[in-house]
Protein backbone atom coordinates (compact mmCIF):
# COMPACT_ATOMS: atom_id res chain seq x y z
CA UNK A 1 0.00 0.00 0.00
CA UNK A 2 1.19 3.40 -0.57
CA UNK A 3 1.02 6.28 2.08
CA UNK A 4 -0.16 9.76 1.12
CA UNK A 5 0.15 12.55 3.38
CA UNK A 6 -1.14 16.30 2.26
CA UNK A 7 -0.25 19.46 2.95
CA UNK A 8 -0.84 22.96 1.96
CA UNK A 9 -4.33 24.14 3.26
CA UNK A 10 -5.20 26.96 4.74
CA UNK A 11 -7.48 29.37 5.10
CA UNK A 12 -8.19 32.10 2.16
CA UNK A 13 -10.53 35.45 1.14
CA UNK A 14 -12.73 34.24 -1.65
CA UNK A 15 -10.65 34.75 -4.91
CA UNK A 16 -7.33 33.77 -3.57
CA UNK A 17 -5.95 30.77 -4.54
CA UNK A 18 -3.79 27.64 -2.69
CA UNK A 19 -1.87 25.25 -3.80
CA UNK A 20 -2.61 21.24 -2.05
CA UNK A 21 0.30 18.81 -2.10
CA UNK A 22 0.10 15.28 -1.26
CA UNK A 23 3.19 13.46 -1.04
CA UNK A 24 3.05 9.55 -2.06
CA UNK A 25 5.36 7.11 0.04
CA UNK A 26 5.70 3.37 -0.64
CA UNK A 27 6.79 0.87 -3.25
CA UNK A 28 5.18 1.32 -6.30
CA UNK A 29 5.10 -1.58 -8.30
CA UNK A 30 2.38 -0.73 -10.64
CA UNK A 31 0.46 1.64 -12.64
CA UNK A 32 -1.84 4.10 -10.26
CA UNK A 33 -4.07 6.61 -10.32
CA UNK A 34 -4.74 9.11 -8.40
CA UNK A 35 -7.35 11.87 -7.05
CA UNK A 36 -8.50 14.86 -5.23
CA UNK A 37 -11.65 14.46 -2.89
CA UNK A 38 -13.61 17.02 -0.77
CA UNK A 39 -16.22 16.62 1.96
CA UNK A 40 -17.70 19.70 3.71
CA UNK A 41 -19.51 19.09 7.14
CA UNK A 42 -22.93 16.96 7.08
CA UNK A 43 -22.13 16.53 2.86
CA UNK A 44 -20.73 13.23 1.07
CA UNK A 45 -16.97 12.77 0.44
CA UNK A 46 -17.22 14.05 -3.65
CA UNK A 47 -14.58 14.00 -6.31
CA UNK A 48 -12.67 17.22 -7.23
CA UNK A 49 -10.15 16.32 -9.91
CA UNK A 50 -8.33 13.23 -11.13
CA UNK A 51 -5.44 11.94 -13.30
CA UNK A 52 -4.45 8.64 -14.45
CA UNK A 53 -1.15 6.96 -14.93
CA UNK A 54 -0.93 8.55 -18.73
CA UNK A 55 -1.19 12.08 -17.14
CA UNK A 56 -5.09 12.44 -18.40
CA UNK A 57 -7.12 14.58 -16.45
CA UNK A 58 -10.62 15.05 -15.16
CA UNK A 59 -12.47 17.20 -13.36
CA UNK A 60 -15.49 18.25 -11.51
CA UNK A 61 -17.87 20.58 -12.82
CA UNK A 62 -17.27 22.68 -9.52
CA UNK A 63 -13.54 22.92 -10.16
CA UNK A 64 -13.51 23.18 -14.20
CA UNK A 65 -11.42 26.28 -15.25
CA UNK A 66 -10.81 26.88 -11.52
CA UNK A 67 -8.52 23.62 -10.44
CA UNK A 68 -5.82 22.05 -11.64
CA UNK A 69 -4.39 18.45 -10.76
CA UNK A 70 -0.92 17.90 -11.59
CA UNK A 71 1.91 15.15 -10.49
CA UNK A 72 5.43 15.18 -10.54
CA UNK A 73 6.17 11.53 -10.75
CA UNK A 74 9.64 11.96 -9.89
CA UNK A 75 8.84 13.47 -6.93
CA UNK A 76 6.44 11.21 -6.10
CA UNK A 77 3.76 14.16 -5.74
CA UNK A 78 0.27 15.35 -6.62
CA UNK A 79 -0.60 18.65 -6.72
CA UNK A 80 -3.88 20.64 -6.98
CA UNK A 81 -3.48 24.26 -8.19
CA UNK A 82 -6.83 25.78 -6.90
CA UNK A 83 -7.85 29.61 -7.93
CA UNK A 84 -10.58 32.15 -7.68
CA UNK A 85 -11.62 30.29 -4.41
CA UNK A 86 -15.24 30.53 -2.77
CA UNK A 87 -16.83 30.13 0.21
CA UNK A 88 -18.19 26.57 -0.75
CA UNK A 89 -15.05 24.90 -1.53
CA UNK A 90 -14.87 25.17 2.17
CA UNK A 91 -14.06 21.64 2.64
CA UNK A 92 -11.24 19.01 3.91
CA UNK A 93 -9.98 18.04 1.11
CA UNK A 94 -8.20 14.51 0.81
CA UNK A 95 -5.80 12.92 -1.94
CA UNK A 96 -6.53 9.50 -2.79
CA UNK A 97 -4.97 6.65 -4.97
CA UNK A 98 -5.92 3.11 -6.21
CA UNK A 99 -4.06 0.72 -8.04
CA UNK A 100 -5.50 1.26 -11.67
CA UNK A 101 -4.64 3.12 -14.79
CA UNK A 102 -8.17 5.34 -14.86
CA UNK A 103 -9.07 7.07 -12.11
CA UNK A 104 -11.58 9.08 -14.59
CA UNK A 105 -14.64 6.94 -13.59
CA UNK A 106 -14.01 5.99 -10.34
CA UNK A 107 -15.98 6.74 -7.56
CA UNK A 108 -15.01 6.80 -3.52
CA UNK A 109 -15.94 3.52 -2.88
CA UNK A 110 -13.05 2.64 -5.80
CA UNK A 111 -9.88 4.31 -4.21
CA UNK A 112 -8.01 2.42 -1.75
CA UNK A 113 -5.73 4.53 -0.50
CA UNK A 114 -6.20 7.65 1.38
CA UNK A 115 -4.14 10.80 3.34
CA UNK A 116 -5.24 12.27 6.21
CA UNK A 117 -6.84 15.19 4.87
CA UNK A 118 -6.11 18.47 4.54
CA UNK A 119 -8.59 21.73 5.33
CA UNK A 120 -9.46 24.72 3.11
CA UNK A 121 -11.70 27.45 4.45
CA UNK A 122 -12.46 30.19 2.06
CA UNK A 123 -14.10 33.28 3.99
CA UNK A 124 -16.41 35.95 2.27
Amino acid sequence: QLQLVESGGGSVQAGGSLRLSCAVFGYIYSSYCMGWFRQAPGKEREKVASIDDDGSTNYADSAKGRFTISQDKAKNTLYLQMNSLKPEDTALYYCAARWAYYCRGAVVGQFNMWGQGTQVTVSS
